[in-house]
């Protein structure tokens, strides 16, 4: 009897011990690329790395104002050079079956981050893969002129030219610090591959397992520096489908969707147990067409595209008047936009001309890929292609519409496998420069710009603007950038869309971010009266 109630006891503490543990499942749009944020490229990626790593500085919660975070302070030169960072001291790392810390992050942390994109002889440079998409992209190899140790916990940075936007580009999600104590047992191990697989972070969250096309589970790290998390673990359940999302809310089965069909919103206001968070985006949705190959190598054949689809009805029947007519590659709320740039006009006939003065008198067949996922930038890409396809058809463009698994289409998208593509972009750091130079300058080419649109005249331009200090200089150039970004024509500029968050009334402290990110430290959940 006594055996009885002793197991009847713990069973019934087991009981009150998962019913006090706090777990909160985001239903996430898709697998992530890698565990490493340097190899990433897309918000879906970062999502997960962003509740792994720490960063040397970061945005305050909701907005794109600076904060210290490994980082303690920073000072810059006169010249604007020269920076020096102070580490935090005591930022525990994380631990996992392969390695245990033996030490608090430090300076050769920062060293071992920036060296593997940098360093060619790196000994991780071609670790798990040879490419790294920011750091190319933001041309850092050219910028950076040198990076060392002054002690345990300072590091200077002395950079080729001026560069405004260096330290708001360390916040991006990109620049995630990694472990060079953890980098180097794995080495020595034999097994540097581990190192990328099984990530280790200084963040409020630690990973445990991930599962393809499923879920990626975290626990609350118990020594972040900031704090324990209100949650005990974190689960992203990947949900691809919206309408698969949705249902899983109001089902209990997630507490927090990104992402919501348009159609949808009108109900989700008026479900009880079920609040909605909205912002205007910081962002861009695009068709990008590859300049490097025929026949879009002639500028004369990409006006005539724009100018043959209707983007108003795209935004009509896809985004259900959830997004505001995109003119310029960026948003209207962003400083440095140029409200003199005309509209793309909708001239099916004009468009005939010109392709005819172009030589393409009776069209010609192109391919177009659309991404499989809902994106923060489109709703839906592959309503957005079909529309496309049915206007080209009008001007004897034959499209064949295309797609790939998301964790694909980004990468085969940098190799310029494409004819036209469909993508996007949400802001990293509220920077004009990281929309005009990381989608559209020379040396993203074979980074995240997809058009491989180089021109010269741009890109001094938007080269210049990135090394004054001045901002009226600096929006002065981008507004001139923008008119010739308008004239060239690399894409076909769609929508801004906003931000539209659904989550279940139990969770608090959540806030849907100017950048649209999702990070979960600081989140509660609360049992319902």
């Amino acid at each position: 009897m006594k055996k009885l109630l002793h197991l009847v006891m713990l069973l019934c503490l087991h009981a009150t011990a998962m019913a006090a543990d706090k777990t909160l499942i985001f239903c996430s749009e898709g697998d992530p690329e890698y565990f490493t944020p340097a190899f990433n490229g897309t918000s879906t990626s970062f999502d997960v790395t962003g509740q792994i790593y720490d960063r040397l500085v970061r945005f305050e919660q909701g907005g794109t104002q600076l904060r210290p975070s490994l980082a303690q302070q920073w000072r810059v030169s006169k010249d604007g050079r020269t920076y020096v960072f102070s580490l935090r001291r005591g930022v525990k790392w994380h631990s996992n079956a392969n390695f245990k810390p033996t030490r608090d992050v430090n300076a050769d942390d920062m060293l071992f981050t920036l060296g593997r994109q940098w360093q060619a002889d790196h000994p991780y440079r071609h670790v798990t893969r040879s490419r790294y998409p920011y750091f190319e992209s933001l041309g850092f190899a050219q910028l950076l002129q040198r990076v060392r140790k002054l002690d345990a916990y300072t590091v200077e940075v002395v950079l080729n030219r001026p560069d405004a936007t260096f330290v708001s580009t360390l916040a991006m999600q990109w620049a995630g610090i990694q472990s060079q104590e953890y980098a180097q047992a794995m080495l020595n191990n034999q097994t540097p591959e581990l190192f990328d697989q099984q990530p280790i972070g200084s963040g409020p969250f630690q990973f445990k397992s991930y599962t393809r096309g499923q879920e990626v589970v975290f626990q609350a790290f118990d020594d972040y520096w900031e704090g324990r998390s209100k949650l005990d673990h974190l689960v992203f359940s990947i949900t691809p489908n919206a309408s698969e999302r949705w249902r899983k809310i109001k089902a209990g089965q997630c507490h927090v969707m990104p992402y919501p069909n348009p159609a949808d919103l009108p109900e989700m206001r008026r479900t009880d147990g079920v609040a909605m968070q909205e912002k205007t985006g910081v962002n861009i949705g695009y068709m990008a067409y590859n300049t490097s190959k025929p026949p879009f190598t002639d500028v004369r054949v990409r006006r005539a595209l724009n100018m043959a689809i209707d983007t108003r009805r795209i935004l009509r029947q896809v985004y259900k008047h959830t997004a505001l007519p995109a003119t310029n590659p960026i948003p209207p709320i962003q400083w440095g936009y140029n409200r003199n740039v005309p509209e793309d006009s909708y001239a099916p006939a004009q468009a005939m001309a010109l392709l005819k003065e172009a030589g393409y008198a009776k069209g010609f067949s192109v391919d177009l890929w659309a991404m499989d996922v809902q994106r923060p930038y489109m709703p839906d890409a592959i309503a957005v292609a079909k529309l496309i396809q049915e206007d080209l058809a009008e001007i004897g463009v034959r499209v064949t519409v295309k797609t790939h698994n998301w964790s694909e289409y980004f990468q085969r998208a940098r190799t310029g496998e494409h004819d036209m593509v469909l993508y996007g972009w949400t802001g990293d750091n509220g920077d004009p420069d990281n929309f005009l130079n990381t989608l559209l300058s020379c040396d993203a080419v074979d980074g995240n710009n997809l058009a491989r649109f180089c021109n010269a005249s741009y890109d001094d331009l938007v080269k210049k603007a990135k090394t004054s200090l001045d901002q009226s200089e600096r929006t002065h150039l981008y507004e001139q950038a923008q008119l010739i970004f308008k004239e060239q024509a690399p894409w076909l500029t769609i929508a801004h869309a906003n931000q539209y968050k659904v989550l279940r009334a139990e969770v608090k402290g959540f806030h849907i971010t100017a950048l649209g990110r999702h990070w979960f430290y600081g989140v509660d959940l609360v049992q319902q009266p």
